[in-house]
């Protein structure tokens, strides 16, 4: 998975699901319009400064040059726009803080640690507020998140109220490739998410 150079390859899969065709139809698998307008690498760049953070690749690109998000997917409630936070995702939340690393690199199901609560709190802070961008949710509380800081940079994970996975057959649970190339046409495949063993 290239995360500092954005692989042509990768940004084909990219605009084949989110791009905006010009006619209306959009990308992906949904029927609603595909891909927001990109921002453009001013944009990007100025986030990136304000956040002390560079977005990886392909996603960078992705936002730059192709769509800012999409209300067809991934996942099925939509890509958000870059500086975007879903509508269930709670006032209670910590601030977040994008330069600050993200704390996870192996599956982690808080729900079932035996540590005691004030163990698990601040880590779990971490990784709901620490060196991610929130792409999407699925719902009732679940996320997919990109990292952009930290030993797992570039790779998506899920996040919900019970843990946390990475996304990636190398991780288990799915066959996809990892990072958000990978995520993407895993979605615009129309595969179920965690399709490995099925």
């Amino acid at each position: 998975m290239e995360t500092e150079q954005a692989d042509p390859r990768d940004l084909a899969v990219i605009r084949a699901a989110l791009g905006r065709s010009g006619d209306g139809s959009g990308g992906g698998s949904g029927t609603d319009g595909g891909g927001a307008p990109a921002l453009g690498w001013a944009a990007v760049r100025a986030f990136e400064a304000e956040h002390g953070v560079v977005l990886p690749e392909p996603y960078r690109t992705s936002v730059a040059e192709i769509a800012d998000g999409s209300r067809s997917g991934p996942p099925d409630h939509g890509l958000l726009a870059l500086a975007e936070l879903p509508g269930d995702w709670g006032a209670d939340r910590p601030e977040r803080d994008l330069g600050r690393p993200f704390p996870l690199t192996s599956p982690w199901v808080w729900e079932d640690d035996p540590a005691p609560a004030e163990e698990i709190g601040p880590v779990l802070e971490q990784v709901f507020g620490h060196g991610s961008i929130v792409l999407g949710t699925d719902g009732c509380g679940s996320y997919w998140h990109l990292v952009v800081t930290g030993p797992h940079r570039g790779h998506v994970w899920y996040i919900n109220g019970e843990g946390a996975i990475p996304f990636g057959a190398e991780h288990g649970f799915t066959t996809a490739a990892p990072g958000f190339a990978g995520w993407v046409e895993h979605w615009a495949a129309g595969r179920p998410w965690f399709d490995a063993g099925a």
